[in-house]
């Protein structure tokens, strides 16, 4: 049993450590919740900073994403730098993983007043609701 079968051992179950040529794909997790203001939602993206973020929203959708790197990742380059460090039994960290989430808002989000705040790796963004407007009556005129 050497090192590399042993971390398999306590972290994997079955499944192969993902390579260079496969790489898991970053979803980052979400949190949602609904208050009596509006809609509160918590994304963790480890590692990221708040300039490495986007939010649009267009419509009733908001978009979150990572700014994509300045140039691809080269697989050459990607080798290189697993040669240099030949001492790797794990190596899963990639910077500049690129990830696009989309959410479809409910129709009483104001979407004017959406603010967002990260902190320790937490995008936080707060949606309140549109105020309520109450049902008018229309007076008819006689013609």
């Amino acid at each position: 049993m050497n090192e590399l079968s042993l971390f398999d051992t306590l972290f994997g179950n079955g499944m192969p450590i993902p390579t260079m040529e496969r790489r898991p794909v970053f979803i980052p997790t979400v949190d949602v919740i609904q208050t009596n203001d509006g809609y509160e939602l918590d994304m963790d993206l480890p590692g990221k900073t708040e300039n490495d973020i986007n939010i649009d929203v267009d419509h009733n959708t908001l978009k979150i994403s990572s700014k994509k790197p300045e140039k691809p990742a080269n697989p050459e380059e990607c080798k290189k730098e697993h040669k240099e460090h030949p001492n790797f039994l794990i190596n899963e960290r990639r910077p500049n993983r690129f990830f696009e989430r989309s959410f479809i808002l409910p129709d009483d989000v104001n979407t004017n007043e959406i603010s967002a705040s990260m902190k320790n790796g937490v995008l936080s963004i707060n949606m309140p609701k549109k105020e309520k407007t109450e049902p008018k009556r229309i007076a008819i005129a006689a013609a």
